[in-house]
């Protein structure tokens, strides 16, 4: 299925539908909150209740202005039904799961690792981002974006894409679904400074030293460093710059692959997981219950840095 041809159920589910409680998974990106919010416009466009909700927490910089805009605790009425998007299970929603169990249910993915079950699926794992699916799916609904969802479409997609970074040979179709948001509003320039710029000076201070922790393995095929409570304490979760980190250490001469392990609390990891070409980071994340895509991945695990180190380096042998 190409990702412009829209399941006829989705459409229908849509259609038949007067009211929408619009979720995306917990610690949202760029793509979830675009595809969401935008997806939200174009169903109040055509005269549906549409409420964006979201487990948060809004870590990442760049979406967290908009985390005003999402519920975390919706009322649910008995009309209404439930579009969860970027993610393919329910408890991957968080805290929102509990509104959601009950209701009629379409799934909008693009994770090659999903098994989703719902009344309507849209998965495509071609797709470079949700919101490029979200694009087709709103053109499918004979509407044309608005700028403001042109705008959030773009941004989604260029957060998934690192501005385009990741796209290889047969990614011809973001650049299809770029030139069309363009057209429909989107700005290149504004989205760049959106994503890369406005950043503190404790984001760079905090970069320097995740840097400076960086071990490397394998030859230097495997980069892992850490960020630990101190570190949240001091320079706060606006100080994160993952995207950055991630270009960094990926840059450097014979990397394949990179780690990265932030201690949540003193008994909570999330781990970050990054490739290039030959590794697949979304079978490692799958071996701790996690999931996303073949060089972009990540997980959540009660554990210590320490521990989810030796753990980590043991799950790369196998591939290295």
């Amino acid at each position: 299925m190409s990702i412009d041809h829209i399941p006829e159920k989705l459409l229908t589910f849509i259609h038949e539908g007067s009211s929408f409680i619009v979720a995306g998974h917990k610690e949202p990106d760029g793509d979830c909150v675009g595809s969401q919010l935008a997806l939200c416009s174009a169903l109040k466009r055509l005269g549906k209740k549409a409420v964006p909700c979201s487990a948060g927490p809004f870590k990442r910089p760049e979406i967290a202005g908009y985390a005003e805009l999402f519920s975390a605790q919706p009322a649910v009425g008995p009309k209404d039904r439930a579009i969860v998007m970027d993610c393919s299970s329910l408890e991957r929603t968080g805290d929102l799961e509990q509104y959601l169990t009950h209701l009629p249910l379409a799934i909008i993915d693009h994770h090659a690792s999903a098994n989703p079950k719902g009344d309507a699926v849209y998965l495509q794992p071609s797709a470079p981002s949700v919101t490029v699916m979200t694009l087709a799916l709103i053109e499918a609904l004979r509407l044309e974006p608005t700028k403001e969802e042109a705008e959030l479409l773009f941004f989604g997609l260029c957060t998934d894409t690192g501005f385009f970074r990741h796209i290889d040979y047969g990614g011809d179709y973001a650049f299809d679904a770029a030139s069309r948001l363009i057209r429909y509003g989107a700005s290149p320039k504004r989205t760049f400074q959106k994503i890369n710029g406005g950043k503190s000076l404790e984001s760079r201070i905090l970069l320097g030293l995740i840097l400076s922790r960086t071990e490397a393995y394998f030859g230097g095929r495997l980069l892992l460093s850490y960020e630990n409570l101190e570190d949240t304490e001091r320079f706060g979760l606006q100080g994160r710059d993952s995207d950055m980190l991630y270009q960094l250490l990926l840059s450097v001469s014979g990397v394949e692959a990179v780690a990265v392990i932030r201690q949540e609390s003193p008994t909570t990891c999330t781990v970050g997981l990054r490739s290039l070409d030959a590794v697949d980071v979304s079978r490692i994340a799958a071996q701790f219950g996690g999931g996303g895509h073949k060089q972009a991945s990540g997980f959540t695990a009660e554990n210590t840095i320490k521990n989810l180190k030796e753990e980590l380096i043991r799950a790369f042998s196998a591939i290295m």
